[in-house]
């Protein structure tokens, strides 16, 4: 039987971990979003 693949993506842990609320709860998360929006990106976050 082969091993199965590492990574398994889950849009729900993935929004917790990398979302939006989740950046803008600490300083440097904010600071992510800030740096994102001056550079214009289209999506600041995932």
């Amino acid at each position: 039987m082969p091993a199965k693949k590492t990574y398994q993506p889950s849009k729900k842990q993935h929004a917790h971990r990398a979302g939006f609320r989740a950046r803008m709860s600490t300083p440097t998360g904010r600071k992510i979003i800030a740096a994102r929006r001056a550079k214009g990106r289209a999506r600041v976050a995932d």
